[in-house]
């Protein structure tokens, strides 16, 4: 019998992408509402941002079926 093939999961493929030094996120609170977010905090919120080392094998294993 043939083995299963594994499944990427959905939600995480679309929150995460991988780089060549890892995986990157956007940042939530950046969609809508903003005239009342400060300038400093609308430009903190803009760039994507590193999964935090000890995070990587847990987004590695949702990952692994792309």
């Amino acid at each position: 019998m043939a083995k299963a093939k594994l499944k990427t999961n959905r939600a995480a493929a679309k929150r995460f992408r991988k780089t060549a030094s890892g995986f990157k996120f956007r940042r939530a609170f950046r969609n809508h509402i903003l005239t009342k977010k400060t300038t400093k905090r609308k430009r903190n919120l803009r760039s994507a941002q590193p999964v935090h080392p000890s995070d990587v094998p847990s987004v590695q294993r949702l990952l692994r079926g792309s």
